[in-house]
């Protein structure tokens, strides 16, 4: 007999009880495991809710996200009615499907699991089987989601890979692939090539491709793909290029030292247009780049009869919000949590740091990593940046790795002595002990233990307000 739930906590209590690959090891996950055809059969039999749908599509190894939520700021800035489907959530499921920035409701959303639930049951009883994954149904939900909302486009994040990822069945407008490094080695290969091939399967014959891959094998297979589908290829810092504003180079933006020269204001030239003056409040000089090819592929898109105008991109861009990349939490000490998780992210962290955080007395770091990851890749050059070190695990995904082996990885690669601490909540009153008022508090490693110490932190802040304390600052007492 079929089921169907009442209550959002059964709804999400059913979805957690599918497989879900960002759950569990690399050794139990192959590509074998990704299977379009199965997505295919869910889709058609709710609808086809994808169809129809004017799609930017955007893989890469890392940058996809924000350049994600950037793209579908600016086309919400421009009237367009906008889904955006992110993964993974930082606190609650319902945040990766949004329409100008709105999740459905709890009860909305139990109705999207519930029109699920005979599909789902077919498909596990059919020889095929088994049935549609965690992140399959994510998407799905997604799309059943922008077409009750009527979305005129939708912004899609490709979950792992590309050419296998359950999003790979949208019809795009134009494709975007930020870069390409090594991760998901396990699934996608340990050449850059062979992970460049993964992502660039994404790409559809005579589909503009706006691409942030640098030179080198990756670029080549992105370039050779292009050619042989005639899509139109874009380069950034070749076809597409962007610059600061010099008179804001040349001045003291960053002198605090401590994040304040977030937002300066820079420009995007394409062979389509250029667009001045335009400002990114996420820091880091690498989220201009992204923000770069979110301009180029959401004006390209005006070739589709999409009206984007000049003053909806510089909006846009300005009110994007973004947590866990780069964010900073509080001050007194200075408190900030990144989801980077190899080491092209780490290097990215650490070149913002270096710039917009140099005022600091003292770094100190509280670092959880996931199995299959190059841990050791990130400590090395992690632990020389740093004048304290706690490690961690997180507790909200068994794929962490135990507080005990991340201390071995430190023993092996450094002789810098590490505090370690079981949890989020040991770590964070250890760093907080450990901190002065002028330092910088830095949680890294992966996206698991960013959000999970986030939710920790803006709780603890919560709490203080509700106490009738002050919420800024001074967390740590």
């Amino acid at each position: 007999m079929n089921r169907f739930f009442r209550s959002y906590e059964q709804a999400i209590e059913y979805l957690l009880s599918r497989i879900d690959y960002e759950r569990v090891t690399g050794i139990a996950f192959s590509s074998d495991d990704q299977k379009l055809e199965r997505m295919r059969r869910l889709l058609d039999q709710v609808g086809n809710p994808h169809q129809g749908l004017k799609v930017i599509h955007i893989a890469g190894t890392k940058g996809k996200g924000s350049t994600s939520v950037m793209a579908a700021a600016i086309l919400t800035a421009a009237g367009q009615k906008t889904g955006l489907f992110t993964s993974p959530h930082v606190s609650a499921f319902e945040e990766r499907m949004v329409v100008d920035g709105k999740s459905p409701s709890p009860p909305h959303f139990v109705d999207l699991v519930n029109r699920l639930i005979e599909p789902i049951e077919r498909m596990d009883r059919a020889p095929a089987g088994p049935g549609p994954t965690y992140f399959e149904l994510a998407t799905a939900i997604a799309w059943l989601y922008f077409r009750d909302c009527r979305a005129d486009l939708a912004v899609l994040e490709v979950g792992l890979g590309g050419r296998l990822d359950a999003t790979n069945l949208c019809d795009p407008h134009v494709c975007i692939i930020t870069n390409i490094s090594r991760d998901h080695t396990n699934v996608l290969g340990h050449l850059t090539a062979d992970i460049a091939r993964e992502k660039a399967g994404i790409v559809k014959a005579s589909i503009p491709v706006i691409s942030g891959v640098v030179p080198g094998p990756a670029g080549d297979v992105v370039e050779e793909t292009c050619r042989r589908l005639a899509s139109p290829l874009y380069r950034l810092d070749r076809e597409i290029t962007w610059r600061f504003d010099p008179r804001e180079v040349s001045r003291d933006g960053l002198a605090t030292g401590l994040g304040q020269g977030r937002g300066r204001h820079f420009d995007v030239h394409a062979p389509w247009g250029k667009w001045t003056g335009l400002r990114i409040p996420l820091p880091g000089d690498h989220q201009a780049g992204n923000a770069a090819l979110a301009v180029a592929a959401v004006t390209l898109v005006q070739q589709k009869g999409v009206s984007i105008h000049d003053a909806a991109v510089v909006a846009g861009l300005s009110d994007v919000r973004w947590p866990v990349r780069i964010e900073v939490l509080c001050t007194d000490p200075t408190v900030l949590v990144d989801a980077a998780h190899n080491w092209a992210s780490t290097e990215a962290l650490l070149a913002t740091l270096d710039k917009e955080f140099s005022k600091a007395t003292r770094r100190i770091l509280v670092f959880a990593a996931t199995r299959e990851k190059d841990v050791s890749g990130m400590l090395r050059i992690l632990l020389p940046r740093f004048d304290c070190v706690v490690l961690t695990q997180y507790q909200t995904n068994p794929r962490g790795v135990p507080v005990e082996e991340l201390a071995a990885i430190v023993q092996a690669t450094s002789p810098r002595p590490c505090h370690l601490a079981l949890d989020a909540g040991c770590a964070w009153r250890l760093a907080c002990h450990l901190a002065t008022s002028s330092d910088l508090i830095c949680v890294t490693g992966s996206f698991f233990i960013a959000a999970e110490m986030r939710d920790l932190i803006l709780d603890q802040q919560a709490a203080r307000t509700t106490d009738g304390l002050p919420n800024a600052g001074a967390v740590c007492s």
